[in-house]
């Protein structure tokens, strides 16, 4: 009874940390729309790349995660450390612009969510919001601002609920994840944009970013450094992971699920953004599941902004060599760097929410910023991860060197799609 007792949800949740953080950030207001259009356009037919996306989406989170706890350095140190600096300061412009752009676009999703439960004014939101996320990341300590992102990932759970206050034939949920069949008015080539946008939104830089270094952080407190203590945490990566990202792919599957029930069914295919999925869904749905599905955006967006200003925080930080770490204080000089590219890129993001660029453009172009420089950055990081000179005796194994170069070919193969489409 002892043994049992030991194992205990709560103790178990504490052992879930960057990989259940990076998986929720994976659903923030700009996939909620990818996912929202999927569903309303392609009803069923969609779900079966959540599926699929599932073990490469861990694979490669999981290289990531072990190259930033057994290296103690994120990727781009490890980038800069093995390649030329045009590389490495050619992936860190991009992934700041994409995030950039990521960052206005869900301030602008969680600003216009909020103003169609409340009224009042999307762009006050949005500086709201904001400066919210801004603060947060710069006055809590670490320990406290992680234990906060960890009660957001359950505003994802709105999404569950959702499928639950809506009738869902489960059977034909299971066939067409199984065998899907394409809608009688829609072409191969819109399905083939569409397969390109859910993999380029679920599989998306940041997150390795982010990842590693979080693992870093972990590392840096007080992680064992002997090859039995490293080989424990690295079980611990694993089991973070997993959980993780099969949690972020559950909720795009309930997401795109409760968007087919509705919206598909009832014959609206064009949803462009997730505010304009919520307010779709008041007349089809309720009143309730409108505002689960309004408060769901909000929830991840405040998940999702201190994650893409903070994975551009630490590339630039470790490209330049400054001190990267949401450890550091602010009225210490070597934290004014670091905390600088935050307040940059989220203040970035809040001005173009008062630009006339189409929110629609923004998400766009960042999922091709994205979809470009994933490739690369995972060639890299698997090339990182087989290394001895860096890994040491942790090296990946051949099932994850598999499933991680899967993953890079697929992201391959999705970006030449991309690119052929447009």
């Amino acid at each position: 009874m002892k043994a049992i007792r030991k194992f205990m949800p709560h103790r178990a949740l504490r052992q879930l940390g960057p990989g259940l953080i990076t998986g929720a950030a994976d659903d923030d207001p700009s996939g909620i729309a990818t996912y929202s259009q999927a569903g309303a356009q392609f009803g069923f037919s969609m779900l079966w790349t959540l599926v699929f996306t599932l073990p490469l989406m861990v694979a490669i989170q999981i290289v990531s995660a072990r190259i930033g706890f057994v290296t103690r350095r994120g990727l781009t140190a490890n980038i800069k450390a093995a390649f030329p600096r045009w590389v490495m300061l050619a992936v860190v412009g991009m992934l700041l612009l994409a995030n950039t752009l990521n960052v206005a676009a869900d301030l602008a999703a969680m600003a216009e969510a909020l103003r169609l439960v409340l009224g009042g004014s999307a762009h006050v939101y949005a500086v709201t919001f904001g400066l919210f996320c801004l603060v947060l990341q710069v006055f809590l300590p670490y320990r406290v601002y992680v234990r906060w992102l960890k009660w957001l990932t359950l505003a994802l759970l709105a999404y569950v609920a959702l499928v639950f206050v809506v009738h869902v034939s489960w059977l034909d949920v299971a066939s067409a994840v199984v065998h899907p069949r394409l809608p009688a008015n829609l072409s191969g080539n819109d399905m083939l944009l569409m397969v390109v946008a859910i993999f380029g939104t679920t599989i998306s830089p940041y997150l390795f970013f982010w990842q590693a270094a979080q693992e870093m952080e972990e590392a840096s407190e007080s992680a064992p450094r002997d090859a039995a203590g490293v080989r424990k945490e690295l079980r611990r990566i694993r089991a973070d992971t997993i959980f993780g990202m099969g949690f972020s792919n559950l909720i795009a599957f309930f997401i795109m699920l409760s968007t087919a029930v509705t919206l598909h069914a009832a014959g609206i295919t064009q949803i462009e953004t997730s505010a304009q999925a919520a307010l779709a869904l008041r007349p089809l749905a309720g009143e309730f599941t409108f505002l689960l599905f309004s408060l769901g955006i909000i929830g991840t967006g405040l998940l999702a902004v201190p994650v893409l200003a903070g994975s551009a925080a630490y590339a630039v930080g470790e490209a330049f060599g400054w001190p990267a770490s949401l450890s550091l204080r602010l009225d210490r000089s070597e934290g004014r760097g670091f905390y600088g590219v935050i307040a940059a890129a989220t203040l970035g993001g809040v001005v173009l929410c008062f630009t006339p660029m189409d929110p629609v453009k923004e998400l766009f172009w960042s999922a091709v910023l994205n979809g470009v420089i994933a490739v690369p950055i995972m060639v890299v990081m698997m090339l990182l991860a087989g290394s001895r000179r860096i890994m040491g005796e942790h090296t990946i194994g051949r099932r994850l060197r598999v499933l991680g170069w899967l993953a890079t070919a697929a992201m391959a193969a999705t970006v030449v799609a991309m690119l052929v489409t447009l």
